[in-house]
């Protein structure tokens, strides 16, 4: 995990290889690079300047693709009920364990006004192995929880983020993911703060066509 978030730093950020290798933990700059080329076959120094070299997928870049400026938000946190899935983002029971969190919703008389539907994202399918991906699958709560069998309760950080908005298929969201990354964050003049990203699902995929869908970004910054 100390490897995979240094490469997205190596990548997405412009801080020294040094400054990342103490971020995430490593005594030394020299054991980021010894892990590093252990783990990926290639130094953090090649990896930041030849962007021809990709680890897991290549970007996914169209340059037809206009990405709306995000909105700059300070937010506080969020209490969510969620199931953590592992596996390929698109090969998750999304449907499945949302009906779960539902029948926990009503099942302990949560619901209220200002429920949420949120995806936290731990991992990028750029560095990390598709069967290791990490996803929380949420929902904002109004009201006090406690934990029950497979439904766990978390809190959402808040603090600073960039909001994107996107309407269209989720699967073109790695095309978004990838523009803000490799164009948006770069010369953005922020830096990403070590929080995990979330999407928000603003309407029903039951109930609205691929085109129509509607998707909040969240990355934390500062």
């Amino acid at each position: 995990m100390r490897v995979e978030t240094a490469a997205r730093l190596i990548r997405y950020s412009d801080l020294p290889i040094e400054t990342v290798a103490y971020n995430v933990g490593y005594e030394m700059p020299s054991s980021l690079s010894k892990s590093f080329k252990l783990f990926y076959g290639i130094t953090p120094t090649e990896y930041r300047t030849n962007k021809n070299i990709y680890i897991m997928k290549k970007e996914e870049l169209n340059p037809e693709f206009k990405l709306k400026a995000p909105k700059i938000l300070d937010l506080k946190d969020k209490t969510a009920i969620y199931i953590r899935l592992t596996g390929a983002y698109n090969e998750l029971d999304f449907p499945g364990t949302y009906a779960k969190l539902w029948s926990f919703v009503k099942e302990q008389k949560l619901y209220s006004a200002g429920i949420e539907n949120i995806c936290v994202y731990y991992d990028d399918p750029k560095v990390t192995e598709s069967n290791k991906l990490r996803t929380d699958v949420c929902l904002i709560i109004q009201k006090p929880v406690k934990p029950k069998g497979e439904v766990d309760v978390k809190v959402i950080p808040g603090g600073k983020y960039a909001v994107f908005s996107y309407q269209g298929p989720y699967n073109k969201l790695g095309m978004v993911y990838d523009t803000i990354f490799s164009e948006w964050l770069p010369s953005g003049g922020y830096e990403l703060r070590n929080v995990p990203v979330y999407e928000k699902y603003c309407n029903d995929p039951a109930r609205t066509e691929p085109e129509k869908l509607k998707t909040e970004i969240y990355v934390p910054i500062q």
